[in-house]
């Protein structure tokens, strides 16, 4: 599928001049990423490395995590210099989840599973603040129209670099770029829980959504459920309601 019109080249030229003007509009040093083994993780890293040099921090948090992510992500590091460190959150959850589970609340699986992104969140504004850098999120332009991220979790940023690039763009720059093809290929997932997959948990597929967001040409019960996730979603999106109180 070809959906996209806007090249690699042109797409890494934009990006780099965007974060070296976002950088300097908040007066930060640089900018710290999550790394997860993923392609858009990966897209956004390498992304900071060649526009900041070494002002930059990669950082994988596991969490129950498979093992291959951590490997994907470290095989990133290595390949590109990417400054990085290593923050295990996985007793901070388990911990957490423990403590829920003795109030009087049920607590649903996938409540608990949006748990890790918001400690990834949380961990990351901790190092950025403390050296003097912005939150990079990773997510692109078809998770940010179907809603699929989690809200105060991996929404939590400051800026959104692949925000405006459909799926196929993120695997084509990210490939013009040298990222390893297992990374490039492999099943996109939020990694939370074993076996999970975003596509399947959103129903749809990233070609599906990049096609409905490019050109509109997609089957209408596609069409439905884009809108729906979309209409669902709007929340995540938005600034908190403010009340409004009237002055008499």
């Amino acid at each position: 599928m070809k959906t996209y019109v806007r090249s690699p080249e042109t797409i890494v030229a934009a990006i780099e001049k965007w974060l070296e003007e976002k950088a300097s509009a908040a007066k930060a040093k640089g900018c710290v990423v999550g790394l997860s083994g993923g392609i858009d993780s990966a897209l956004v890293a390498v992304l900071l490395r060649r526009a900041f040099g070494t002002n930059m921090l990669g950082v994988i948090m596991p969490c129950h995590s498979l093992s291959e992510d951590q490997q994907d992500a470290e095989k990133l590091i290595e390949l590109f210099s990417i400054p990085s460190t290593v923050v295990d959150i996985t007793a901070t959850y388990d911990t957490l989840v423990q403590r829920l589970k003795e109030t009087n609340v049920y607590i649903n699986p996938l409540a608990l599973a949006n748990i890790k992104p918001r400690l990834r969140m949380t961990t990351l504004y901790a190092l950025a603040q403390s050296m003097g850098y912005l939150v990079c999120g990773t997510s692109n332009k078809a998770e940010i129209v179907a809603g699929y991220f989690t809200k105060h979790g991996d929404s939590g940023a400051d800026i959104w670099p692949l925000g405006d690039l459909l799926k196929e763009e993120v695997r084509e720059t990210s490939t013009f770029l040298g990222i390893p093809e297992e990374i490039v290929y492999k099943p996109p997932s939020a990694g939370l829980w074993k076996g999970q997959t975003d596509e399947a948990e959103m129903g749809l597929t990233y070609d599906e959504i990049d096609s409905y967001i490019a050109t509109g040409n997609v089957k209408e019960e596609v069409r439905k459920r884009i809108e729906e996730r979309y209409r669902g979603s709007a929340h995540k999106r938005e600034l908190p309601p403010v009340c409004i109180i009237p002055k008499k």
